[in-house]
């Protein structure tokens, strides 16, 4: 199958089109490799990417032409975006690379006949300061990330509800892993732990409690709907981990692992934060079969292991 994978040089983008291609899938990876962190980094995303058979095409969804990367496309999952709850990143940029991105894509995929179904990937910030509940509680997004994510969504089954576009969205939960972009919570942890520089941990976020979940058990649930997308169009999904833990147990555990204290600097408080997450996924397992099976320990015990190789290899 021809597959498009929007975000490919990202982290999760790149480990979803990275494995599509060792698949044998016809994949076409989708990026802009904007500046919101180091491109290098994309840039070397994008090279396992390509090593494993894909084609990367660099290309913003908010001002291209789509209908010839598009032609002939089985299946599309969106993952770019404008992550993260920044007190720096403007509201127009969040619209621009979430909300009017996505409508471009949309108008685009609606012009390919052979499209089986749209994943949109969505997250557990939509749900606001508590992610613990199912798909069909009312979103109360906190942050412009989690607005501007919620409305992209929305715009998909809006899509599907009017016209029978074979949509779906997968609300995902704080993902981890190799990878993972340097200013999210356990890479720049065990980094800063490695090279002994200060920790900045937000005030009172030690005790939030969260589902990590490890980028593996996120792949599963998006294979899931690759099998079975009739019974994901028109749908959301929570994918993530129903196990949960606070930051500051998180931390405790890094620590042990490489066997060194992080050197904590407390920042002010973060505006629009989560207290709590935790993957409600009884729908995802009743109607798709979707299961994690990787523990905290195991999934932290990798990212260390591969924060450690990038560092002796820079």
């Amino acid at each position: 199958m021809k597959i498009v994978v929007t975000g490919a040089a990202g982290f999760i983008g790149s480990h979803w089109a990275e494995k599509l291609a060792r698949e044998g899938h016809e994949v076409v990876g989708i990026d802009n490799f904007n500046d919101y962190y180091d491109p290098a980094l994309k840039e070397r995303n994008a090279a396992d990417v390509s090593a494993a058979g894909a084609r990367i095409e660099r290309l913003d969804l908010a001002e291209a032409d789509l209908t010839a990367v598009l032609a002939n496309t089985d299946f599309i999952y969106h993952l770019a975006a404008q992550p993260g709850i920044s007190a720096t990143t403007s509201f127009e940029t969040y619209m621009r690379n979430n909300l009017i991105a996505t409508h471009r894509l949309l108008l685009a995929a609606q012009a390919v006949p052979a499209l089986q179904c749209f994943v949109n990937i969505a997250t557990s910030s939509v749900y606001g300061r508590h992610a613990t509940d199912s798909e069909d509680t009312p979103a109360k997004p906190t942050s412009y990330y989690g607005v501007t994510k919620l409305a992209a969504e929305q715009l998909v089954l809006a899509k599907q509800r009017e016209e029978g576009f074979p949509g779906c969205s997968l609300r995902i939960f704080s993902v981890y892993g190799p990878r993972e972009r340097p200013d999210k919570l356990y890479t720049k942890l065990i980094n800063n732990i490695l090279t002994g520089t200060p920790f900045p941990l937000f005030e009172g976020s030690e005790h939030h409690s969260r589902s990590f979940t490890y980028i593996g058990d996120i792949m599963a649930g998006f294979s899931a709907v690759l099998r079975q997308p009739d019974r994901a169009i028109g749908e959301i999904f929570n994918i993530g981990s129903d196990s949960e833990i606070t930051t500051g147990e998180g931390i405790a555990l890094v620590e042990d692992m490489i066997g060194k204290k992080a050197i904590i600097q407390r920042m002010p408080k973060r505006p629009g934060d989560q207290l709590q997450t935790r993957a409600n996924i009884a729908k995802a397992r009743r109607v798709l079969g979707y299961e994690p099976h990787t523990t905290m320990r195991q999934g932290l015990e990798r990212h260390v292991a591969w924060c450690q190789q990038r560092l002796v290899g820079n």
